[in-house]
């Protein structure tokens, strides 16, 4: 005789869990059904598939149309930037640049008047006292070009 009083039953259902489980899941797919699963699997591996096909296209049409490639007006240094209202500086010779349509043009404080030298005739003459040669430029100012 046990010393506690009554007899217990004990039944051991380890790993019957697993098959449980897996037999009211099979039953479920069976009722409900299985296509609306593979459906929903088949469009998460388009989207990831088309996902980034789709932004690297996106990048390079807005790449196309916003990135300017040219050279700076003051000293030719070649710059690619991006075609905007914000001011940048050449690398170069520090000269303010901004893109507009495509190329790029200096950026001049308000007041400044831009000429483009067209003729530059130079004469030098020597003075005997400092040993230096002073240049002297004689520069003809052109009218505006209206644009």
């Amino acid at each position: 005789m046990t010393p506690n009083g009554f007899r217990q039953l004990q039944l051991n259902f380890s790993g019957m869990g697993c098959w449980l489980t897996l037999a009211i899941g099979f039953g479920l797919m069976t009722t409900v059904g299985i296509g609306w699963l593979l459906k929903s699997l088949l469009v998460l591996i388009v989207l990831l598939v088309s996902i980034p096909i789709l932004l690297i296209v996106g990048a390079q049409f807005w790449l196309k149309r916003n990135l300017v490639e040219g050279a700076c007006p003051s000293c030719s240094q070649p710059l690619t930037g991006f075609q905007s209202m914000m001011p940048m500086s050449c690398p170069n010779c520090g000269v303010a640049l901004q893109a507009k349509d495509g190329t790029f043009v200096r950026v001049a404080p308000e007041g400044t008047i831009d000429v483009d030298v067209v003729d530059v005739d130079t004469v030098g003459t020597d003075t005997a006292e400092a040993n230096e040669a002073t240049t002297i430029i004689d520069v003809e100012v052109l009218p505006p070009a209206d644009s």
